[in-house]
């Protein structure tokens, strides 16, 4: 190729893997020009925390062409929570800064077996516990499109790497949003799978079945050949559903039939919304009814105020357990100094709890879960904001606050992520719109375990509103 720099920075990650596959640049090829990105871009935005050049070259040695949709395709780890043999691993905390993976991950061991090759691990907040990217220990990560406002978080240092070019695909995970949230931030494409899609292993469940781990990515089918690699429950996990039998690279592209489609534009915290962001909604739901689907306005029934206390606070208990067990590993107890202000008000939070209370929040939970379900029952399809306001400056989301539940409210904005972190539906950001000339996501939520679905009429819109022409002024 010619211009091996251009290629890279333009090109989809399943685009790449194709041109390994047909001999027109090898995967050593791709990962030098990924060092070049990464040089030339990363210094002013602060995506990649870890670089792990020697690493990929290492990998690409390996690569067998054409073994998988994305073999010989540079791509990062989010630094959080999943390992892979002699990467850092230190959750962006001080107490775990000197952390080195002594294993891989499940997901990590079938992203190696696919031939992606880690060049290095992207910026998160301290724990993943932030909707935006500034964690003490490793500085903020700024937002490609204006270094004054939030890239998102957590997965931030991901969705800003993607959207510049940096690299094609990458890691991201989602306790409240933190795929989608960075996805809608940066301009990028962000799923938050079904509950039990993809393994957590050598972890059986985070936060009672809340978590989740995907990636983002600049187009669909980026996404649906990452699912195809790393998806599929293990035997015995807590959570499991079949894959289908054909591969959602393929499922993706079958037209989808006539689908009733919900419409949601009142957050259901009685909060409100950025009318730009209302109108782009709006409009997307006027595409979808232009190509045959059924539109309706529809409100959630979800009390989304204590819904959040709820969730919150279940969330507390596993964080303190967490640094319970890697005090462990450390040799020596967590102290306020080890982490940042917020953090250790969850650690102390969850600490205080008793047991009792927090099985009592957990079976709320799952009732509440059970109920948002229930209410979007009628639909095959629900539309709702990414997030209800265009991206706050960077300093809004403070980690160095010591009020937990003042910390906890900032998050209003991103009202429409965690009712489907509970209830385990697929849900994707897609950047179909800019407000205040920043990106703004529209979310499509599907029926449990109908990825191939959400994936399909995402791919529509993705030729009806296409995004592939909007990049970042950094990019």
């Amino acid at each position: 190729m010619d211009d091996i720099d251009k290629l890279y920075r333009t090109s989809d990650a399943v685009g790449l893997a194709d041109h390994v596959k047909a001999g027109d640049v090898t995967p050593a090829e791709l990962v030098e020009a990924g060092v070049r990105a990464i040089e030339e871009m990363n210094p002013r935005l602060n995506a990649v925390i870890h670089k792990l050049y020697d690493m990929a070259r290492e990998g690409a040695k390996e690569v067998q062409p054409g073994s998988s949709p994305l073999a010989g395709v540079p791509f990062l780890l989010k630094e959080l929570a999943s390992s892979w043999t002699g990467a850092p691993l230190t959750n962006s905390s001080r107490f775990l800064k000197d952390q080195v993976a002594e294993g891989d991950s499940e997901i990590s061991r079938r992203l190696r077996k696919a031939g992606l090759l880690l060049m290095g691990k992207s910026n998160a907040p301290e724990n993943g516990w932030a909707i935006t990217t500034e964690p003490a220990l490793y500085g903020a990560t700024v937002n490609p499109w204006n270094p004054a406002v939030t890239a998102g978080g957590s997965s931030g240092g991901t969705a800003t790497a993607v959207a510049t070019g940096m690299i094609p695909v990458a890691e991201a995970s989602d306790g409240a949003g933190s795929i989608r949230v960075p996805a809608s931030c940066c301009g990028v494409v962000g799923l938050k799978p079904s509950r039990g899609r993809t393994t957590l292993a050598p972890f059986a469940d985070y936060w009672a079945g809340c978590a989740y781990f995907l990636c983002n990515s600049r187009t669909v089918r980026d996404t649906a050949a990452y699912l195809d690699v790393t998806g599929g429950a293990l035997p015995g996990d807590p959570y499991g559903i079949p894959m289908p039998s054909e591969p959602y690279l393929r499922l993706m592209q079958r037209a989808p039939k006539k689908l009733r489609v919900g419409l949601v534009t009142t957050p259901p915290d009685g909060g409100p919304i950025d009318p730009g962001i209302r109108a782009l909604v709006e409009k997307v739901g006027q595409t979808l009814q232009a190509m045959g689907h059924e539109v309706e306005p529809h409100e959630m029934a979800l009390d989304a105020g204590p819904a959040w206390k709820t969730y919150t606070d279940m969330t507390c208990v596993e964080t303190a357990g967490m640094f319970d067990f890697m005090e462990t590993v450390v040799g020596r107890p967590v102290t306020p100094e080890d982490v940042e202000p917020v953090t250790w008000a969850i650690i102390q939070r969850g600490r205080e709890t008793k047991a009792t209370a927090h099985a009592f929040r957990i079976e709320q939970v799952r009732q509440m879960a059970r109920s948002i379900v229930q209410d979007l029952e009628p639909f095959d399809l629900v539309l709702t904001p990414t997030l209800t306001q265009p991206p706050r400056p960077v300093g809004f989301y403070d980690m160095g606050l010591t009020d937990l539940d003042a910390y906890n409210a900032l998050w209003a904005d991103s009202v429409f992520q965690f009712p489907f972190n509970m209830s385990g539906q697929p849900a994707i950001s897609l950047p179909l719109g800019e407000v205040a000339g920043l990106p703004a996501g529209v979310q499509l939520v599907g029926r449990y375990g109908d990825e191939a679905g959400l994936l399909a009429v995402s791919a529509v819109l993705e030729t009806e509103m296409p995004w592939s022409g909007r990049r970042p002024p950094t990019a």
